[in-house]
């Protein structure tokens, strides 16, 4: 599968892989940091990270002893452009896909109220 929109939608398939997106949304992240909410493995954890890695939605750096994942949202172009061809869809709108992320993955928005 080296089709970039089969990449990048193969990548969005998983609901961890779009949790991590939704949490690099608001930071770069420490490949340890990213793992603490899950209940898998750290090894688990960075194979989720090497495909969205693959699919471009992500990049990872070492800084000293420490790996850093950072958001690429450009990733995403390949999956706009491909729904902009349905003339059904407008480019994707970056703070509408992070409340469709947000919702995806249970996690809390900045409008909604925590108390």
């Amino acid at each position: 599968m080296s089709d970039p929109l089969d990449l990048v939608l193969s990548a969005l398939a998983d609901p961890t892989r779009r949790r991590i997106l939704s949490m690099l949304l608001e930071d770069d992240m420490a490949v340890t940091d990213v793992a603490e909410p899950f209940e898998i493995s750290l090894a688990a954890i960075s194979k989720h990270l090497a495909i969205l890695g693959r699919a471009g939605l992500i990049v990872q750096e070492r800084r000293g002893r420490v790996v850093w994942c950072k958001l690429q949202p450009g990733g995403l172009r390949a999956v706009s452009v491909w729904m902009q061809g349905f003339g059904q869809f407008d480019a994707i709108n970056l703070d509408e896909f992070e409340r469709f992320l947000a919702a995806q993955s249970l996690l809390p928005t900045a409008d909604s109220d925590e108390a």
